[in-house]
């Protein structure tokens, strides 16, 4: 008999036509601030990997998922309502802050759309981190909960729209503003733009020892 307790939906948060999130209950599970997980509708048949978008400390789990044509999984927990239950597996992965009491790093933070997951659960799991978030979205509505990052810490890249704190994307940002080789670099979201800004970083002098990425696909 599965003795692994029911997480069930508590609420579905809509930011704009295509992306939400999804809170479930927590409770024994713990993951620690940036890992993911497995997750799907109960008994779906495929189950996709999420990052966690809530801090550890809270009493639920979040996740902040964009739902498209032929993300099944996504698109099916976008209909999910208060009650449903889901199927929900880990943690996952080593995407995570080592000492986050250590106050003298300095951290940048890079990730295009719901990539944004794992940075949103750092910031809100350790307020003192000093850190800059360079995020790489189409359009200004997708600066999900903008209220939740520090003033001055967080830069827009809108690739689609004027208005945003940059215009282009996060690989042209980069180039024109180089890192400190000294920075933590961690760097979430599509595999196309990880490749790009793991090479950009790496020539601008990041050693690999800095440098930590995670693919969403």
């Amino acid at each position: 008999m599965d003795q692994r307790p029911r997480h069930l939906v508590q609420s579905v948060r809509y930011l704009t036509d295509e992306s939400f999130v999804i809170r479930v209950e927590r409770h024994s599970f713990f993951a620690a601030a940036g890992q993911h997980v497995t997750l799907g509708p109960r008994q779906f048949a495929i189950n996709r990997e999420f990052s966690i978008y809530s801090a550890p400390d809270k009493p639920y789990i979040e996740f902040l998922i964009k739902a498209r044509a032929g993300s099944e999984t996504a698109l099916a927990l976008r209909q999910a309502r208060p009650g449903d239950e889901v199927d929900l597996a880990g943690p996952y992965g080593e995407f995570v802050i080592a000492a986050p009491e250590e106050r003298s790093r300095r951290y940048l933070f890079v990730a295009t759309g719901v990539g944004i997951a794992p940075f949103h659960c750092f910031v809100t799991h350790y307020p003192k981190l000093d850190y800059t978030l360079v995020h790489g979205i189409p359009r200004l509505e997708d600066r999900y909960d903008l209220d939740d990052y520090e003033s001055g810490r967080y830069v827009a890249c809108v690739s689609r729209e004027t208005g945003g704190d940059y215009h282009g994307r996060v690989t042209d940002y980069l180039r024109e503003h180089p890192v400190d080789p000294q920075r933590l670099c961690y760097v979430c979201g599509r595999s196309s733009m990880v490749s790009s800004v793991y090479d950009l970083l790496r020539a601008q002098g990041v050693p690999s020892d800095n440098l930590l990425t995670e693919t969403f696909f």
